[in-house]
C-alpha cells in the first residue's frame, strides 16, 4: 500500500517544520515552545489552540525532552506513525549535528572572548523566550482558587528548594484528581437536594 501525494506532502511539511524549529531555537525544549505553538497552531493549524496546552503537559510529564515528545505527539496526530517519526527526526537532527560540531571544537572555542559574549546574549534571549511561553500559556489556562494555589506552591518549591520536579508533577496531578472527585460529589449532592425540593 503506497503513500498518497497528499500524505507525502504532509510528511515533508512535518519534517521541514520541526527541522526549522530544531535548527533556529536555542535554549532547549522550553525555549522551543513558542515556536512549536506558532507553527502547529497558528501557521499550519494541525492542533487546536485549546489542545496545545494538554500536549505540552503530556510531553513534560512523559520521560524525555519536551520538544522531542511534543514533536512525536504532533506528528502522530497529523500523520500517524510516519508523521511522528519524521517530526521527531526533524527536531533532533539539527541539535544533534550542532552539538557534535561544537563538541569537536569546544576547547578551541572556549578560549575566544567573543564566543563568551555570544553565549551571554543567547542566555538572555532564552530567558525572554521561556518567559514569553509562560505568559502565553498562562493566558490560556483556566484558573480556579485551587489552580492558583498549586501554581504558587509549585513555583515556590521549584525556586527555593531542591525538590524533584517529578514530585511536583505528581502532586499537581493528585490535587487535580482529588478536586475533580470532590467537585463531582458536590454537584451530585446539589442535584439530589434539588430533586428533593
Amino acid at each position: 500500500m503506497g503513500i498518497s501525494t497528499n500524505q507525502k506532502e504532509k510528511l515533508q511539511t512535518l519534517f521541514i517544520t520541526f527541522f526549522k524549529i530544531g535548527l533556529f531555537t536555542f535554549g532547549g525544549g522550553y525555549a522551543m515552545i513558542p515556536l512549536i505553538e506558532y507553527e502547529t497552531v497558528e501557521r499550519h493549524r494541525w492542533i487546536k489552540s485549546e489542545d496545545i496546552l494538554d500536549i505540552f503537559a503530556i510531553a513534560e510529564a512523559t520521560p524525555g525532552v519536551i520538544a522531542i515528545n511534543t514533536a512525536t505527539f504532533v506528528g502522530y496526530k497529523v500523520a500517524g506513525f510516519w508523521g511522528s517519526l519524521l517530526a521527531t527526526l526533524g527536531v533532533v537532527i539539527p541539535s544533534f549535528t550542532i552539538i557534535s560540531v561544537i563538541a569537536l571544537f569546544f576547547q578551541a572555542f572556549q578560549s575566544l572572548e567573543w564566543v563568551g559574549y555570544a553565549f551571554k546574549g543567547i542566555r538572555a534571549g532564552v530567558i525572554v523566550l521561556i518567559l514569553g511561553a509562560v505568559v502565553k500559556m498562562g493566558k490560556k489556562g483556566e484558573y480556579t482558587p485551587l489552580t492558583v494555589l498549586i501554581l504558587m506552591l509549585a513555583f515556590c518549591l521549584a525556586s527555593f528548594t531542591d525538590i524533584n520536579v517529578i514530585y511536583l508533577l505528581l502532586g499537581g496531578a493528585v490535587s487535580g484528581l482529588l478536586y475533580q472527585v470532590w467537585l463531582n460529589r458536590k454537584q451530585a449532592h446539589d442535584k439530589r437536594d434539588e430533586v428533593k425540593k
